[in-house]
């Protein structure tokens, strides 16, 4: 039996296989896709906002070219810091579910079968699309994830959102010549948007190199055109790609296979705020996850503390208990 089953590759699993390392258990990381598979799905020319000594973890230096690292330099950064600390992974296999055994948990995936006394889901957001439930959505020029412009050169392509994503995509695109329009439900661009991002999309608006709807939502997509419905009515637009912007939200079923309770609207999973020990003995959640469907309120950089959090609960219950009795 393992002491302890780590789902999930991504920064925070892997700083929960560190403090693991450390404390000298026998652990595994199991992970459905390639390690820190969030961030490999980002878009190819992606720069975070964060600094990249917030992204260190493990007591690896991360040194990139400039403040804010890139994608490419992530995925090179968090492959020092998988061989550094020589941690033990599965990739490529999925957790299907959970159920109780003898002192722990045996867990059952795609291609084995686990007991373990512990476990962490440290499962990140990016996996699953918030769906936009409109007809057309299923047809292959709908995509809710972007790579790279090239595909999309000399195409009318209706960028769907106003948050980060959205608009690094709309300007991107903009640049490398397809010909942008933007649905968005509100009346302006997100506020949070990046600040060297946000002046630059509203001037391209502006201007009108960028054509945007605002307070607007799409009816329905075709194999040609995208329907709207905006403030002056019911419009088509002649259309080649649509790309839905509309953010991520972690894998609830998984939860649910498991055994952690979800609570209310945002489906926050139930943990201690102190050890992030659900309702299950022995099982935590670490990271964006615990959050639920606010994504938006936990990132890599606070949330790296996770992992010391949850192996201080951890070893306490794993240490037996040293009873000393005196003679009278």
């Amino acid at each position: 039996m393992l002491d302890l089953i780590i789902i999930g590759a991504g920064p925070i699993g892997l700083a929960c296989a560190i403090e693991a390392e450390k404390a000298k258990l026998n652990y595994l990381i199991v992970e459905k896709g390639v390690l820190v598979n969030s961030l490999f799905n980002f878009p190819t020319n992606m720069t975070f906002f964060s600094t990249s000594k917030l992204l260190e973890i493990g007591n690896v230096p991360f040194i990139s070219h400039n403040d804010k690292p890139t994608r490419r330099e992530s995925l090179e950064y968090y492959r020092r810091v998988y061989d550094s600390w020589n941690l033990k992974a599965h990739f490529y296999e999925e957790v299907k579910g959970m159920t109780p055994f003898q002192e722990g948990y045996r867990l059952e995936t795609n291609k084995n079968t686990y007991q373990t006394k512990s476990l962490i889901v440290a499962t990140g957001f990016y996996d699953i699309a918030r769906r936009m439930h409109i007809t057309g959505e299923e047809l292959p020029k709908v995509r809710h994830y972007y790579a790279e412009p090239h595909p999309y050169i000399g195409q009318k392509v209706l960028v769907v959102g106003a948050a980060n994503s959205a608009c690094d995509v709309a300007l991107e695109l903009y640049y490398k010549g397809a010909e942008v329009t933007m649905c968005i439900r509100k009346p302006e661009i997100n506020s949070r948007v990046k600040y060297w991002i946000k002046p630059n999309i509203e001037n391209r608006i502006k201007e009108g190199s960028i054509k945007a709807y605002f307070n607007s939502t799409i009816e329905a997509i075709t194999e040609n055109t995208v329907k709207l419905n905006t403030p002056k009515g019911k419009i088509e637009l002649e259309n080649n790609f649509v790309l839905a912007m509309t953010g991520y939200q972690p894998n609830f079923t998984l939860f649910e296979n498991i055994g952690i309770h979800l609570e209310g609207e945002d489906r926050r999973p139930t943990h201690h705020p102190d050890t992030l020990e659900t309702n299950l003995p022995r099982v935590y959640v670490a990271g964006v996850i615990a959050a639920g469907r606010q994504t938006s309120k936990l990132f890599i950089e606070n949330t790296r503390i996770h992992a010391k959090m949850i192996m201080m609960d951890l070893l306490e219950q794993l240490t037996p208990q040293v009873v000393v009795t005196s003679k009278q």
